[in-house]
């Protein structure tokens, strides 16, 4: 627990999860849980000796790709529908608890198709996750489909169009698409072609830009068609960009505890958190891959306020356009503004 004065109001304070990655879920109890029901052998490795040196392991990511080659490898013990589905009731539950009221959440088919994982156990499942959140917990979801930047767009470009012969844009299966995994090396406009199509088609996008890559990256996926960005904190590098992204009301997507874990920035104080409030940019707070990264959102909360001691206006803000930038309709938007602005009040006559 964070040692704020604010704890009580950022723990109740309704929030908007749009940047996780439900393979990002997979805790360690839950992976060594899972080999075990299915059999699969983990490595080798000493991380992987038990739960507690895999826990430990995690504290300590050199860079992105040393995340990412663990990253990759948790999902071998994904195999039935009942796994994904599980994964991502184990994330809802989290979730809740932290005063979340809706999630925008990621999922990375390319990795699981090349284990021989149909595509369609894959959405059963998560989509089976999805709408037990939505029945038992009252939460409203999403499912965003990742491109992951590591494997050749033709890997891309089958899973999209497989999405598109099960119509699951069509019938709001699958609410939208995004990209991820590696950002510096790849061709920073590799799904071009993709993200054509998919805007052409009127289907929602996103994209993981300005994480470890400069502000060239930002801009490259708002060339492209993505109308949020997933990370984004080097706009500050840009003046003339962050300017635009601010006049367009265009979301990011940030993640402070995964940048110190990725060694982004060494602290969360260096995430520009009040430069983005100062200069009207829009943000959500949220948790990425919350299981190898040792917080969850209402951690992040809490790092947050403990770096910059905002003000409970500074969070209405924050929370307002979580909802305003979400991908859900208007009436639930009036909902949710309706919750905040109760939850505001009652800590306002409080102070």
């Amino acid at each position: 627990m964070c040692q704020s004065d604010l704890h009580d109001f950022l723990h109740g304070l309704p929030k908007c999860e749009h940047h996780v990655h439900l393979e990002g879920c997979l805790t360690p109890e839950l992976i060594f849980h899972l080999a075990e029901r299915n059999s699969v052998q983990l490595p080798k490795d000493p991380a992987y000796e038990t739960v507690e040196t895999l826990t430990q392991r995690y504290g300590h990511f050199t860079s992105l790709d040393d995340f990412l080659g663990f990253y990759f490898y948790g999902m071998s013990v994904l195999l039935q529908e009942s796994d994904f589905a599980d994964l991502a009731w184990a994330y809802f539950q989290k979730a809740h608890a932290d005063g979340v009221h809706h999630a925008e959440v990621f999922f990375d088919p390319q990795v699981h198709r090349d284990r021989g994982i149909p595509y369609a156990t894959i959405v059963s499942g998560f989509v089976a996750g999805c709408k037990r959140a939505e029945k038992e917990l009252g939460l409203t979801t999403r499912l965003i489909l990742c491109f992951v930047r590591h494997l050749p767009v033709e890997s891309a470009a089958n899973v999209y169009e497989e999405a598109l012969v099960h119509q699951h844009f069509d019938t709001d299966i699958v609410h939208g698409l995004g990209w991820s995994s590696t950002e510096i090396g790849p061709p920073k406009d590799m799904f071009r072609e993709l993200y054509s199509s998919a805007s052409a088609r009127g289907i929602r996008l996103t994209a993981h830009a300005g994480e470890e890559g400069d502000a060239s990256y930002i801009s490259t996926a708002l060339e492209l068609g993505a109308q949020r960005i997933d990370h984004g904190i080097r706009l500050v590098e840009d003046p003339v960009l962050m300017e635009r992204v601010a006049q367009e009301g265009i979301l990011l997507t940030v993640c402070p505890l995964s940048n110190v874990q990725l060694r982004c920035v060494d602290s969360v104080a260096q995430v520009p958190i009040r430069k983005f409030l100062d200069a009207g940019v829009k943000f959500s707070i949220n948790s990425d891959d919350p299981a190898y990264f040792g917080g969850y959102i209402l951690d992040n909360y809490c790092a947050v306020q403990e770096a910059f001691q905002l003000s409970i206006e500074d969070w209405r803000v924050i929370a307002e356009n979580s909802v305003s930038e979400s991908w859900i309709d208007g009436e639930r938007k009036l909902e949710l503004l309706r919750h905040i602005d109760t939850h505001v009040q009652k800590h306002l006559m409080v102070l």
